[in-house]
């Protein structure tokens, strides 16, 4: 046996719906209670300790711990299995970091086998609890989030792991990892969540990936920037695409015809993605891009631009850039209001639409100025009526 827990070896918790109990159990215990757990369900172990040590032991246990999820559901309910691989957890935290890191990893990748909605969802607790036990400067944080994800993806259970950008940073913030690891995680995030139908959340992780690339490295995240501009033109959802030219990596594809298409569903009209399309249509069906999607929000982003700096739209230039029927014009206004990208009021009898609001396509000095100028005239709007309630009330004070 290993004699270096000296004469008083740790305790171990056990855990119960995310809480932890301690009994009064030696390492060697544990593990020699699960061994035998698991041998009664049919695994290939002995119940004998090895001579080697306590992580020799757990390596073992480990090593067939899948029984526990693989036998017959109808054998063993989701406490029974639960409580099995959490006295795994309990024991993990407990040996010195630097011996576990293996032991770690071997659990981390047992789990993110488990098959099914039913055992995926118990493997996800498992490793989450795992996770939040680890010291936040272990790297080994790293490589059970990965894991996480990856069983997070299986059973569709992303948002319950992954909060969002900032929080991600917030995880990882006291451990020391590598840009190449975070590139590797980010780009799993990117697929789990576009699988999930978490593609706002996508195009985000998307921009923080490409965000890790200095101007030193740009140039190699080419398949990364083109991920990126895809995804994004994809979304039916995703309309503010003018960031992405700010993008260092999507910079570098500047004269590559993905960058042209970019540029296109940035700042300019239907016509001109029209005339892209008719010298480049095998360009968009090799991208994975559908042409009949690309018209609709090109017609979406093109209304936007006319109704920025107008107060009315009529059918004529509606139906003439858009290249609709007028028929077809109050079921397009409606899809616009229901984007909430544009507030506006359709008049038929004068074949005219409204405008009330409308977001801009690009946000750049000039929106900056324009935003600045609103604000101005609403402080002088408002001073204005205080100076004269500041005057009655000093006339008022003065009378009495």
């Amino acid at each position: 046996m290993d004699s270096s827990y000296e004469e008083d070896p740790p305790t171990g918790p056990v855990w119960v719906n995310n809480s932890a109990v301690f009994i009064d159990l030696t390492l060697e215990d544990q593990a020699y209670e699960l061994r035998a757990h698991l041998k009664q369900l049919g695994a290939e172990i002995s119940e004998e300790m090895s001579p080697k040590g306590i992580e020799d032991d757990l390596h073992k246990i480990i090593g067939v711990c899948d029984v526990s999820f693989t036998k017959d559901p109808k054998e063993l309910n989701d406490t029974d299995i639960e409580s099995a691989l959490n006295a795994i957890v309990s024991m993990l935290i407990l040996i010195p970091l630097e011996r576990a890191e293996n032991l770690i990893l071997a659990f981390s990748e047992k789990l993110a086998k488990a098959p099914g909605y039913r055992i995926g969802n118990i493997a996800l607790k498992v490793l989450w609890l795992l996770f939040q036990s680890l010291d936040p400067r272990s790297t080994m944080r790293y490589h059970v989030y990965y894991h996480l994800i990856q069983i997070a993806k299986n059973v569709e259970q992303i948002r319950s792991i992954f909060k969002g950008v900032d929080d991600l940073r917030k995880q990882f913030s006291a451990c020391e990892i590598t840009t190449e690891q975070m590139q590797k995680l980010l780009r799993l995030l990117h697929e789990v969540l576009l699988l999930c139908g978490e593609s706002e959340l996508a195009a985000k992780v998307m921009v923080e990936l490409l965000g890790t690339y200095t101007k030193e490295n740009a140039s190699h995240a080419r398949e990364d920037a083109q991920r990126c501009i895809l995804t994004a033109l994809a979304d039916p959802g995703t309309f503010l695409l003018d960031p992405l030219l700010s993008l260092k990596p999507v910079h570098f594809l500047k004269g590559e015809l993905i960058h042209d298409l970019l540029t296109i569903f940035v700042s300019e009209k239907l016509a001109d993605y029209v005339e892209f399309y008719r010298n480049h249509k095998e360009f968009i069906t090799n991208q994975g891009l559908n042409h009949e999607q690309n018209m609709t929000k090109m017609r979406l982003l093109t209304f936007m631009q006319l109704a920025e700096n107008a107060g009315e739209v009529t059918f004529d230039t509606i139906t003439s850039e858009l290249q609709i029927e007028e028929k077809e014009v109050e079921a397009f206004i409606i899809d616009v209001l229901k984007t909430k990208l544009v507030r506006a009021r359709m008049d038929q009898a004068a074949r005219k639409v409204y405008i009330g609001s409308s977001m801009h396509r690009t946000f750049g000095h000039p929106q900056w100025q324009q935003l600045r100028d609103v604000l101005f005239a609403w402080k002088t709007a408002v001073q204005h009526p205080l100076e004269c309630m500041a005057t009655i009330a000093e006339a008022q004070l003065t009378c009495h």
